[in-house]
């Protein structure tokens, strides 16, 4: 194996699966297919599309991305039962380069309480598992749930198991983000010298952000001797999340003077990647995220504006331009046409089908007619809320509404049911609640509101808002997203996305014991 081959490390994607653990973070087959889409322009090696057995909804989902992507390999994970293991690789029948990704706990607490099995039975499992996997499909992931709170000796012994039974790839995961980083790299370290035929199988991270090290412990992990990294854009995922793919990407690119390693990522693709994720699980990226946040390459002390002015390497260790965000132009507005409406999303990273297109170019021209600059976000914004909305079943066709300082207000709305309109006008004790018990009316849907927020695209009292509402019925949470420059509007959109995927949420049942 040559030093470049030894160096590389492989990309494991799971924002379709672990970051759709996340509360509210619900996908639809469509949003899904769009963001694996982009992964596959990043060039992530993996890409983790779901879990099959978890639905028919989740099945489809892993289906219909196999079929579609050809340059990434495509996972479904599976538990240590081979009813799960044969249901994922009937869903990557269609796979260029398919994998199941098996799992069972390892530590003496999740065998002890959550699976109550004996040692013996567990290693009997591995075996059991990951053998039949192997005779369904060459390529085999298998973790050590807890693998950072198992004893070395049971959990060398399980990687002893996995390798010998078949496993391709062996993942060791901060489950629970216990871990330092030197532990971390140490059990890598330990795992890869103690096991026989360790060298037959490539070593993965996978590392959850409870203590805020997931990024830390992947990196050490790569140290330790792990070539390939499983993260989510945005860092999203269940409680805390997971390791950031944009921020291990980067860290390794940028120091490569002590991280001597390489991605075969398209770093140019990260902000369009990060901007969907946000758009469709409705999370929206704190101001000061590294890599992707609107800050992280902002400069507003005067003492740093002065060294950018001289050189930008003062302050920047790495170029906006690197992963893809590109400075703000105005050149877009109501007089504008169709060629350079459809030049500008192609240089925003979108390609959309003859019908997207036109339902965006006109949103286009009636908010330039209305809003004097439109800038690269509104833009953004306009067609990702647009594209991420086409299938619903509910669309928000109008809505106006009344208020006045007193807190009493109406809202007049018509909202489409599967191509119906139906209108009502309904009061409330401001604006936006009035739009919301609207929405309720016509939907027959009660959910619990419990997040509202909203923030403007760009500057200026005729930017573009952009809101996000989180419902939640009986346990399960969704985030739905708007934009719009009214307020109000961009709210009733919001709300409407979210009912939609309460929709989708419905019909999905979890299995027991998600995670990995």
């Amino acid at each position: 194996m040559s030093q470049s081959d030894a160096d590389r490390v492989y990309i494991f994607d799971t924002t379709l699966r672990d970051g759709e653990q996340s509360p509210g973070a619900s996908m639809t087959l469509e949003e899904k297919l769009r963001i694996a889409e982009v992964l596959e322009a990043m060039h992530v090696d993996v890409i983790e599309a779901g879990f099959a057995i978890a639905s028919n909804g989740d099945f489809e989902c892993v289906q219909a991305i196999a079929k579609q992507i050809q340059n990434s390999s495509i996972c479904s994970l599976a538990r240590a039962a081979l009813g799960d293991i044969d249901r994922a690789a009937e869903a990557l029948k269609g796979a260029a380069n398919g994998r199941i990704h098996t799992f069972i706990a390892t530590s003496p607490l999740h065998m002890e309480y959550k699976l109550q099995m004996q040692p013996d039975e567990v290693i009997e499992a591995i075996h059991k598992s990951v053998s039949h996997a192997r005779n369904l499909i060459p390529n085999v992931e298998w973790s050590a749930e807890d693998a950072t709170r198992t004893e070395i000796d049971f959990l060398c012994k399980a990687v002893e198991t996995a390798i010998r039974a078949g496993a391709t790839t062996i993942n060791l995961p901060d489950t629970v983000g216990y871990a330092t980083p030197d532990e971390y790299a140490e059990m890598f370290r330990s795992v890869i010298a103690r096991v026989p035929d360790a060298d037959k199988a490539i070593f993965s991270t996978h590392c959850h952000n409870d203590l805020g090290l997931a990024v830390a412990n992947s990196l050490a992990g790569i140290a330790g001797g792990a070539r390939q990294v499983e993260c989510t854009i945005n860092g999203i995922g269940e409680r805390a999340g997971n390791a950031a793919m944009e921020e291990i990407v980067m860290a390794i690119k940028t120091r490569g003077d002590v991280l001597p390693y390489h991605t075969g990522i398209e770093t140019k693709e990260i902000m369009r990647a990060s901007r969907l994720v946000s758009t469709v699980t409705g999370f929206s990226v704190q101001n000061n995220k590294s890599i992707v946040g609107a800050n992280a390459f902002a400069h507003e002390s005067g003492i740093h504006q002065d060294g950018m002015l001289k050189n930008a390497e003062t302050y920047e260790i790495m170029t906006p331009e690197s992963v893809g965000v590109t400075k703000t132009t105005l050149v877009m507005g109501k007089h504008s046409g169709r060629h350079a409406f459809a030049d500008k999303l192609k240089e925003l990273g979108y390609q959309l089908g003859d019908n997207a297109f036109h339902d965006c170019f006109r949103r286009f021209k009636e908010l330039g007619d209305r809003k004097k600059n439109i800038y690269d976000e509104d833009i953004i914004a306009l067609v990702d809320d647009e594209v991420a909305t086409a299938s619903n079943r509910f669309q928000l066709v109008r809505v106006n509404t009344y208020s006045s300082s007193d807190g009493k207000a109406v809202s007049d709305i018509t909202i489409s049911d599967a191509g119906d309109d139906k209108s009502v006008v309904v009061y409330g004790s401001g604006p936006v609640d009035a739009a919301f018990n609207a929405i309720k009316t016509v939907t027959g849907m009660e959910p619990h509101l419990q997040l509202f927020q909203v923030h403007a695209v760009t500057q200026g009292t005729d930017a573009q808002a952009e809101c996000t509402v989180r419902l939640e019925e009986n346990g399960r949470t969704v985030n739905g997203q708007g934009a719009h420059e009214d307020t109000v509007t961009a709210a009733a959109r919001a709300y409407i996305s979210a009912v939609n995927k309460l929709l989708v949420k419905r019909e999905k049942t979890a299995p027991e014991a998600l995670t990995a």
